[in-house]
Parts: structure tokens; C-alpha cells; sequence
């Protein structure tokens, strides 16, 4: 059957593929829509299956806080290159992955990306078919949620870093602004816990091994070993944990000093730093 260019049209706004690519597929699907829905879509899974392996370096990070300040979203749209990050089509996507990790209850990857969108297509279905659109692997690399007394957002100027941090203890202060220093402060120094007991048994691990051959190679008696490689294990707390970092603004007292001097109790609950690249 002939193809009409109103048909080309309509699949086009149906799916957003380009032109030649919805002329190809009507005309492979002798003109019914929803077989050439289906043809674009295998089409963006091939390129999925394709460039499954490839580096995602590029893409946009976005944030939410709820109207009470009490939740907070982020998410990472990442692609494989900085032009693709740029067009209308990839961020108007990552806008519809931010909607819909805030309007629904999805709490992982897996039910964000099944999310049904207003054309009926999952969010999933979405992004293979913008692959199939563009050519190049589409990813949502991160999506992480902080619940707490009061949640505060910070997108880094290149829009690929992004920080989410929640204060507990507010007792009714307006801790916006202190928020706004340690999400900063998270994004610069990169805490890999709140204090000590949140650092992971395997870095504490590896930690007082690299201490123990330090203090080794430095020629230091065996029997010292042990203690010299937990004094480095402090060091290590103090420079890589939160509220025990030196702030950035004046490292005359820590994070943990800050909050308490903002409002008596005021500390973090959770923190979440995502970035693409």
C-alpha cells in the first residue's frame, strides 16, 4: 500500500523516530502502525544489544525535593557522547525519567523503568526507542532516593554531578543554606560514609592492609604493624567520612561541628552522590 507522507508523520509523533526511519518501517509493515511500532522498537534493541558494552561517559544529572522538603529524588540519564547529552530529544527524556521517579512509587532501577508512560509505552520502551532514534546506547545510571526531617539538592554546574542530603534533628531552623555547604562538601570530597560505622568491612580491610605495608615498607618493626596501620585507619575516617571531614569553608572545625553549631543535634541521616563519566 502507498505510504502517505501524513502517515510518516503520525508514526513520527507517535514514536519520535526520524522520518526515513518511520517511512521504512510502514512500508516494511505494509502500512499498519502498530507493526511498525514494533519494527522501531527491535530496531533500538538491536543497537541496545549491539552497544550493550559501551562506555556511558555523557548524560545529565536531575534532582527533586517534594513540596515539603522531606523527599528527595535523583536520577542519571547517561549516553556515550556530549552531543547526544545535548539535543531536545535526550533531555526532554531525561526529564520524563525525573516525572516519572517522582509521580510514581517505583523504588528501584527495574520498577522505574517499567513506569507506563501517557502513550502507554513503558519508560524503558522509551528509551530503546530513542536508541533506535539516535544510534547510541541510552542508560538510567543511577536513580536514588532520601527520605528525611529536612532534604536538600545540588546539581554541580556541568549537570553531571548531582547530591542529595538529608538533615535530621532541624527542630523547626531553617538549615537550607548549611544543607546546600555539605551537599557541596559531598560533592567535592567525596565521603564514602557518614561516619565510621557506616564504611564498609572490606574497605576497613583493605585500609589497615595498605597501612600494614606502608608501615612495612617504611621499615618498621613487625609487631608494630598493627597499630601503626589503625592509626592511618583514623586518618583514613577523618579525610573520607562526612561528619568527620574538615569543611571546605573553614577547616577549623569539621562537618559534625558545623551542623551542631547551625542548630544543638542537627546531623545528617543520608546522603547520596551520584555522577556520570
Amino acid at each position: 500500500m502507498a505510504i502517505t507522507a501524513a502517515d510518516v508523520n503520525k508514526l513520527r509523533q507517535e514514536t519520535g523516530a526520524g522520518m526515513m526511519d518511520c517511512k521504512k518501517a510502514l512500508t516494511e509493515a505494509d502500512g499498519d502502525f502498530e507493526k511498525a511500532k514494533e519494527i522501531l522498537r527491535k530496531q533500538g534493541q538491536k543497537i541496545a544489544d549491539k552497544r550493550a558494552d559501551n562506555t556511558t561517559a555523557e548524560g545529565v544529572v536531575l534532582a527533586n525535593v517534594s513540596d515539603d522538603g522531606k523527599t528527595g529524588k535523583i536520577i542519571a540519564l547517561a549516553c556515550e557522547t556530549e552531543p547526544v547529552s545535548k539535543v531536545a530529544d535526550f533531555q526532554n527524556l531525561a526529564t520524563a525519567v525525573m516525572d516519572a521517579a517522582v509521580k510514581t512509587g517505583a523504588t528501584d532501577k527495574s520498577g522505574l523503568l517499567a513506569t507506563p508512560q501517557a502513550d502507554g509505552r513503558t519508560l524503558q520502551d522509551h528509551i530503546t526507542d530513542l536508541m533506535g532514534k539516535i544510534g547510541e546506547k541510552i542508560d538510567v545510571a543511577s536513580f536514588e532516593t532520601v527520605t528525611a526531617d529536612k532534604v536538600v539538592s545540588y546539581i554541580h554546574s556541568n549537570g553531571k554531578l548531582g547530591v542529595l542530603v538529608g538533615l535530621s534533628n532541624t527542630n523547626g531552623t531553617d538549615v537550607t543554606e548549611v544543607g546546600k555547604d555539605v551537599a557541596m562538601q559531598i560533592a567535592a570530597m567525596k565521603p564514602v560514609a557518614l561516619d565510621k560505622d557506616g564504611v564498609d568491612a572490606t574497605i576497613v580491610e583493605r585500609e589497615i592492609e595498605i597501612g600494614k605495608e606502608q608501615a612495612r615498607q617504611e621499615g618498621k618493626p613487625e609487631a608494630m604493624l598493627e597499630k601503626i596501620a589503625l592509626g592511618k585507619l583514623n586518618k583514613f575516617y577523618k579525610e573520607n567520612t562526612l561528619l568527620n571531614q574538615e569543611f571546605v569553608k573553614d577547616n577549623s572545625m569539621t562537618i559534625a561541628q558545623l551542623l551542631d553549631k547551625t542548630s544543638k543535634g542537627l546531623t545528617v541521616s543520608a546522603f547520596k552522590r551520584v555522577v556520570i563519566g
